[in-house]
This record gives C-alpha cells, structure tokens and sequence, in this order.
C-alpha cells in the first residue's frame, strides 16, 4: 500500500562530491547537468534491469503456481492460502521489529566507514536478533492461534494451521536478517539469486504438495516456502568475507538494541501497511466469503506482478541515492522527477496492457472460475498508475528523515484504505476493495505531493505531467469503455491506446540513453 512495503537500503555513510575546482558559470553548469543526467538515468535503468530479470524468472514460477492453485484448489482454495499469508506477513512485521529496514541501515553505516571489525560486529548482532526474534514470533502464534483463527476465519477451525504457520513465520524472520546483511552491503546478485532459486524451489513444492494433498497442502507448501528462503539467504550471506572476530555479550547487545531502537520506527509504519492488508482481507471474507476473498487474492497478485519490479528497484538503488542527496533541494527533486519519468514509461505500457486484456490475464494465471477478479484487476490497475507516480515523492520524506510524517502519513493511509474497503464492499461486494484501492491512492498522491512541496520545494516536471496525465487519462478511457461499450469494441480500443503508449514509451526510454551506447539502427530511429 504504502513505502513500509518496500525494505530500502540507505548508505547514510555515503556523501555526494561536488566539483569545486571548477568555475560555477552558467554555462559549466549547462554542460554538466546533461552528463548527470545521463548517468542518473543509466543507474535507473540498470538496477531496473537488474530487478526486473530477476522478477521475470519469478514471474514464470509465479504463473504456474497460481495456475495449478486455480486449478486444483479454486477459489475458496486460493482465498485460505491468501489469509494463511496475511497471518504469517502480520506476524512476521509484529516480531520482526523493522529487523530488514533497521539491519540494512546499519549495516550500510558499518560498510561505509571501511571498518572491518564494526562490520563484522553489527552482522553478528543482526543475526543473532534474527533468530531470537524468529523464535518469539512463532512462540507468540503459537499462543494466540485460537483468537487469530476465530479472528480470520469467524471461527476455531484452523487454529492447528495458524498455530502450524508459526514455523514460516520464524523461517522468514531468520531469513531476512540475513538478506539484511546482502542488502546492506549492496550484493544485489546474490538477492537476485536468492530470489530466483527460492521461486522456482518453492514453486516447486508447492504444485507438488497441493497436488498430493490438496487443501491440506497449503500450510506444509507454506513452511517449506519459508525453509526453502531461509537456507538460501543463509549459504548467500555466509559466502560473505567478513572479518572473524570474538565479541563479547555486551558488544552484540549494544548493537542488537541500536538495531531494535531504529527497527521501532519500522515496525509501526510497516505494521499500519500489513494491518490494513489483513483488514480489507478479513472484510472481503466476512462480507463475501472465502471464495471471494480468493478473487481478491488473485487480481491483487496479478497487478502487483508487474509494477513490483519498478517499485522494488526504487528500494534497491533509488533510495539510497537519494538519501545522498537529500540536503541538496534541487538535486533531491531533480532525482525525483528523473525516477518518476523512467517509472511512468516503464508501467504505463504493462499496466495499460494489463487493464485491457484483464479477462485473458485472470484465465491464463487462473482460471474461469476467477473471472470475478476482472472487475477488481482494473480497479487495482488504476491504483497502481497513481502508485507508480506517488512512490518516488515519498522517498523524499524518508530521505529527508521527516519521521513523524512517515508515521502519520502510514497511520492515516491505512484508516482511509480500510474505511473505503468497509463502505464500498457492502456495496458493491469485491469489487469494492479494489475501488478502495484507487481511492486510496488518489487522496496519497494529492497528499504526498502536497507534503514533498512543503518539504523540499518539489513540483513535478512539464514532462511528467503530461506523460503522467496522457497515461492515466488512457486507462481511464479503456475502463469507461469496457463500462459502455460491447467488449470487442471496448478491447480493440484499448489494443490501439496500449500499442501508442508502448511506442511511445519506448522511444522516450531510448532518447534518455546515450546514443554512443545504442546500436546504429536504434540511434536512427531515435533521432527521427
């Protein structure tokens, strides 16, 4: 929902050199402002790169996972292992006390003073936390899985899979301090592989275990998801040379706290994003039925696919560069304004294609039986164009580290989203959540624009707002079209708005790398 979504790197022991040695003409300043641009553009698409060749291998496991899901489980199937993954997400956020956001950052500090001793101290501290947090968590579901189960469920019946879960849940947290430590230190290959072998393991298993067990395949799919990350992440981060040092119970405490003081702030911004996730899945299924929460599952599966690459990337490389630049107001934007452009051209087509083609999509990854997760896949669309847009603003207030309006900003987002889920899916059933979905990100959009303003002088580019506006006011045709049209009619004109928006895409991205680096062919086309 919000940027809690997305663990950063942030390299606070990175400075921005500036040239002093030169003469601050205008006309300096003219020539070097393109040559940094080009860089920042090719660092963009780089690390997007990078991401998205990883998200594509996990897109194909992805495919067939939820196509066998659709196929041997259905939707009530798919809905109860939607909810098994709220538990373990809000579980895992609760006893993970912002380990990701807060072991990253203090092990990028720790890399960036070159100290080899205080990197290996704070990646001792960050994996011992890892595990004693990973065993208070699944000692706590294991206490409550009777209250969450009636909680989920509206009854005790699947209080042994809850309590069951509880062993994902400590996988995952262990996991993740260890992908803390690949993340801090910047090994975004060895993420990617971690990533790629864990989809295609877990997706393995689970088509396996479901097929074999059905239903009852679900939980053991789960935990073994969470083994399967855990003993990767584990053999990636050991290959890691880091100093061999005995520390003292004291030294790892010292560090284990600082982490946990810093991990707070994560925690609750974090928990505010997973709290309402679970909200709006436990309205669906209260309001709906499981079945229909199994639809829900499925639309939010299908638009996050896509639009996950770019907004993880702004996580992996974004950030931090702009966490180097956030005492520069003018740097700060232009960053800004740079990563929205390249985010626009690079979903806009996707997202528009996927609009379109919404009932084809939901058959492919699913099956018929989900054709009711058309109508909410278009509303999630939509909320993802405004997503794609309102995602790099907010950075600006991580970078500037305006805490207290992170906080607010997540609380109030959360409450908006779960309130509009509660009023339009009495109304209009699932389809309502999705709605809430978009509503949600036209009153963060207004607002984190409004706040970015206020805290760095941002505004966006003429650029960005007409390519912006031109996409958005395109999807909004295609779902009025599909409203008032016959559906070939409504489909064909999407077709034609989702081919010149990808033309148009793809010129503007390759008019923004050097044409040096270009084949001669497509510098042609790009200069015509």
């Amino acid at each position: 929902m919000s940027l809690a979504e997305v663990q950063p790197i942030e390299t606070s022991g990175a400075t921005v050199k500036k040239p002093t040695d030169q003469p601050a003409s205008a006309a300096g300043a003219t020539e070097a402002a393109p040559a940094q641009g080009e860089r920042s553009y090719l660092q963009i698409f780089k690390s997007s790169a990078t991401i998205a060749g990883s998200s594509l291998v996990q897109l194909i496991f992805s495919i067939a996972r939820n196509k066998s899901a659709a196929l041997w489980l259905g939707p009530d199937g798919v809905g109860l292992m939607g909810l098994y993954n709220s538990i373990i997400d809000l579980a895992q956020g609760l006893a993970g006390s912002g380990l990701v956001g807060s072991g990253v950052r203090q092990i990028a500090e720790a890399n960036g003073t070159g100290d080899a001793t205080l990197i290996a101290r704070t990646a001792t501290a960050l994996r011992w936390l890892a595990l004693a947090l990973g065993i208070c968590g699944a000692l706590l579901l294991i206490l409550f899985a009777t209250p969450v189960a009636s909680l989920t469920f509206g009854d005790s019946t699947h209080s042994v899979g809850v309590a069951m879960v509880a062993a994902a849940v400590f996988l995952r947290l262990f996991a993740s301090g260890q992908t803390a430590l690949l993340q801090g230190l910047r090994k975004i290959g060895d993420l990617a592989r971690v990533n790629i072998f864990a989809a295609m393991f877990g997706a393995c298993s689970f088509i396996a275990l479901i097929w074999a067990f059905g239903k009852d395949g679900i939980v053991p799919a789960l935990i073994l998801d969470g083994g399967i990350l855990a003993a990767l992440a584990w053999y990636h981060a050991r290959r890691i040379d880091v100093a061999k040092s005995d520390f003292t119970a004291r030294e790892i405490s010292t560090e284990a706290r600082q982490m946990l003081r810093l991990g707070l702030v994560f925690m609750a911004n974090g928990l505010f994003t997973l709290g309402a996730t679970y909200a709006v899945r436990i309205i669906v299924t209260h309001e709906a039925g499981i079945g229909a929460a199994g639809l829900y599952q499925a639309a939010w599966a299908l638009a996050s696919l896509y639009a996950g690459f770019i907004l993880q990337a702004m996580g992996v490389d974004f950030y931090p560069r702009l966490t180097a630049a956030a005492k520069d107001n003018d740097e700060c934007n232009r960053l800004v304004n740079e990563q929205t452009h390249v985010s626009i051209l690079l979903a806009g087509p996707g997202l528009l294609a996927t609009l379109t083609l919404a009932p084809l999509v939901v058959h492919l990854f699913y099956s018929a039986e989900f054709s009711g997760a058309v109508d909410i896949l278009r509303w999630f669309c939509l909320g993802m164009m405004l997503r794609i847009v309102a995602w790099p603003m907010g950075f600006i207030v991580l970078a500037k580290n305006e805490q207290r309006i992170f906080f607010w900003t997540e609380l109030i987002a959360a409450l908006v989203q779960v309130g509009l889920s509660f009023l339009l899916v009495q109304r209009y059933g699932p389809a309502g959540a999705g709605a809430a979905f978009f509503g949600l990100y036209l009153w963060h959009s207004a607002l984190i624009g409004y706040l970015a303003n206020r805290i760095s002088g941002f505004r966006w580019s003429a650029e960005n707002i007409r390519v912006g506006g031109s996409y958005i006011l395109m999807a909004i045709v295609v779902c009025v079209a599909f409203a008032e049209l016959d559906s070939l009619q409504a489909m064909g004109l999407g077709l034609v708005l989702t081919a010149l928006c990808s033309l148009h895409s793809l010129h503007a991205l390759l008019t923004l790398v050097p044409h040096e680096r270009l084949p001669r062919a497509i510098a042609r086309f790009v200069r015509k």
